[in-house]
């Protein structure tokens, strides 16, 4: 720190310590304003110049040191000078006063706390940047922190001065009227009998009903903004139109039709989307197949002395396709026709912000939700298009096994895959350029589906990355870079399995056209209630992230439709805080809440509890003594924070822990649970056991074993 910085943060202690050891808080009191109000109120009237300058002067410092009082000198301006002269005093006070905490602030603490706490600081950094004057005027006007707090953070963004103090100054006028005028009330009173009289009632009801009207102000003066050069329908056919049937469009059309709305659901190509056709069902039945190969390999530990069996691919294909048409009336346009939701197959397109187009019709609506979903990413890479490649939307096309079979990618779907075809015989080469599986999960997860995928014969290559393809006589290879010693390899294949990510879909149906915002990633982007820049445009799912989970899209599509429907009355944040992930390989992966490493990053303080299933007898019982549950919790409380299960079934054992997150039930509470004998589920109970005993109080369990040994005698 400079000697300008030191010279200028002693004296504001000083002021500050002299504040509190003058014990001059006391004067900021009602009683004490109350108690030596006539003899102000003589000092007002006898020289109004000095006493109005007096109180510029000291609402200004206590303001700009941040100290406590603001409020309730608003209160006394009100009651001193009236409204006319109490607003003006105050509302030009607050803002210079404001304005000189913020400049304090950027003098000493922005270069600091920029380079230290960027990270946590980019929503803030980013609200100034995209909106500007108007993201201060909303937090002035309905303000999500105290008002000090909001002149210190904006030291530490880079808003210009002059820009923040006309901005304070009209945002906060409106506040400062209220808070005026109900202190010019509170001044009249002689005796509590006053409090019941209009105008006493009036400023406190005005009070409490500020921060809604302000609400409402400020959601117009945006919307005014945000629809600038639209032509809004004076009615419409619909109170919303959905896009995309998948997860999160089905359960936003279905929660609609459930409140009775008018509703259209618009896909133009199948219903349930990715997850029902080329996602979460098909991958899960042919992992099921899949697992029967590896259950066979296994015969030997289970007692036979012979077992075989012979893989029919095709026949694997086909029974993925009969799972897919079972499924399919669950999400079926006559279904969702008997809900009362309006079906349309065709592609849509968003032409205003309440207008949708579709096979000729042009639908009005009062709000849209767009459920578009992603499609897999295709690297840009040389060759690759000379091959046969298939990603996990074209996989299920194949009716001929591939030999050998390239995976390019370590994530869930890539793993997942991987070990299918591995298990159905071809022979996978798994390329992932970082130095783990998973790279999401904890190190010790990312290890045991390695060393799963390596035992059986999965050639894994970490640490590679693929450069080219070639084709030469039907033969297919692919040049890799071994990214540890910068060599590069060769790797012959009969088809390659692309599953290096995914992305939003956000082309073709009015994105560009309504200048709807881009993330750096690729997807929409939203508010905390799912809305884009339009208030009555919402997106879920794939399309906007951050989680790219069948059921995080129909979790989001609760918000959203809700919101769209209901939110002139009530809007309600998006709540991620308690969202589990599987990852569907043997051993599986599930997770709930903080991983051991989000932790660490994050630098959060917890205690990790951990439970091997190699113990549970169950898990002996039928051959799948591998894997753990991790639990972390609040030091020295049973508050879980996070839940890392890796073992059979793991996707199911991680419910309770999902349950128990949502509704604040703490270790003690699973360990006090009954869990039936012999099941996976205790694995649940004997990690909160192991807790338990690690916070024994051993100091009374040495004076217990006292008393029973002199029960003894």
């Amino acid at each position: 720190m400079n000697l300008k910085k030191a010279v200028v943060l002693l004296a504001i202690a000083a002021l500050i310590a002299a504040f509190f050891l003058f014990d001059l808080n006391q004067y900021f009191s009602l009683d004490a304003i109350k108690a030596q109000q006539q003899n102000l109120n003589a000092q007002v009237v006898a020289n109004p110049l000095l006493a109005g300058g007096l109180f510029f002067i000291v609402y200004v410092a206590v303001t700009a040191l941040s100290l406590p009082g603001a409020a309730l000198m608003t209160l006394a301006g009100g009651a001193l000078f009236g409204l006319g002269w109490g607003l003006l005093l105050v509302s030009f006070a607050s803002s210079l006063g404001a304005t000189l905490a913020m400049l304090i602030s950027r003098f000493l603490l922005r270069d600091w706390v920029q380079n230290r706490f960027g990270r946590r600081l980019k929503p803030l950094n980013e609200g100034i940047e995209r909106e500007g004057a108007f993201y201060l005027f909303a937090l002035r006007l309905v303000p999500a922190f105290p008002f000090f707090m909001i002149n210190l953070a904006m030291g530490l963004t880079r808003i210009k001065a002059r820009t923040f103090w006309w901005v304070s100054q009209l945002g906060m006028l409106p506040g400062t009227f209220v808070y005026v005028n109900a202190g010019r009330e509170l001044s009249q009173l002689e005796s509590l009998g006053g409090i019941v009289s209009p105008g006493v009632i009036g400023a406190f009801v005005l009070l409490g009903v500020f921060p809604l009207i302000a609400r409402k102000i400020l959601d117009q003066i945006k919307a005014r903004r945000v629809y600038r050069g639209w032509q809004k329908p004076k009615q419409f056919d619909r109170n919303l139109v959905v896009i995309g049937a998948g997860s999160g469009g089905l359960v936003s059309a279905y929660i609609a039709a459930a409140v009775k709305a008018e509703v259209s659901l618009i896909e133009k190509h199948a219903m349930g989307g990715d997850c029902l056709n080329t996602g979460c069902v098909p991958s899960k039945a042919l992992i099921r197949s899949a697992r029967l190969a590896a259950e066979v390999k296994r015969a030997a530990a289970l007692g036979y002395t012979e077992a075989s069996a012979t893989v029919d691919f095709a026949r694997v294909m086909q029974r993925v396709q009969r799972v897919i048409k079972d499924i399919e009336p669950h999400d079926s346009p006559e279904r969702y026709s008997e809900l009362g939701v309006d079906v349309i197959q065709g592609a849509a397109r968003i032409t205003s912000p309440w207008s949708v187009e579709v096979e000729g019709r042009n639908l009005t609506t009062r709000n849209i939700i767009i459920a578009a979903g992603g499609r897999p990413v295709m690297p840009s890479l040389p060759g690759l298009d000379s091959v046969p490649v298939y990603t996990s939307e074209t996989l299920w096309d194949l009716r001929e096994q591939p030999r050998r079979l390239l995976v390019l990618g370590g994530g869930p779907i890539g793993c997942e895959l991987t070990q299918a075809f591995q298990r159905l015989g071809s022979q996978v080469i798994q390329l992932e350029r970082g130095d783990r599986l998973l790279p999401r999960e904890d190190p010790d997860a990312s290890e045991a589906v390695q060393l799963a995928l390596r035992s059986e014969g999965v050639d894994l290559r970490l640490r590679h990355q693929a450069e080219s393809f070639s084709s030469h006589a039907g033969e297919h290879a692919v040049t890799a870079r071994a990214l540890d010693s910068d060599e590069l390899v060769e790797i012959a294949f009969d088809a390659v399995l692309v599953a290096v990510g995914r992305q939003a879909n956000t082309q073709g149906y009015g994105v560009d056209e309504l200048e709807l915002t881009l993330r750096d990633n690729g997807t929409l982007d939203t508010n905390e209630y799912l809305a884009t820049r339009f208030p009555n445009i919402y997106a879920v799912g794939d399309v906007t992230g951050p989680y790219q989970f069948t059921h995080a899209a129909a979790h989001q599509a609760w918000y959203a439709a809700v919101n769209a429907l209901f939110g002139s009355f009530k809007r309600f944040k998006v709540d991620y805080r308690v969202l589990p992930h599987v990852t569907f390989t043997e051993p599986e992966v599930a997770r709930v809440g903080l991983s051991e490493s989000e932790a660490d990053e994050q630098q959060i303080s917890c205690e990790v509890t951990r439970y091997a299933i190699d113990d549970l007898d169950r898990a002996i019982a039928d051959e799948s003594a591998e894997g753990y549950v991790k639990v972390l919790t609040e030091p020295g409380k049973d508050r879980i924070l996070g839940v890392t299960i890796v073992g059979a079934h793991a996707g199911e054992l991680i419910a309770e822990y999902v349950l128990a997150m949502k509704h604040n039930l703490g270790l003690n509470k699973i360990l006090g649970t009954v869990h039936s004998y012999p099941t996976l589920a205790e694995a649940n109970k004997y990690a909160a056991g192991e807790w338990k005993r690690a916070h024994a109080p051993q100091g009374l369990l040495a004076w217990v074993q006292r008393w029973h040994r002199w029960r003894l005698k």
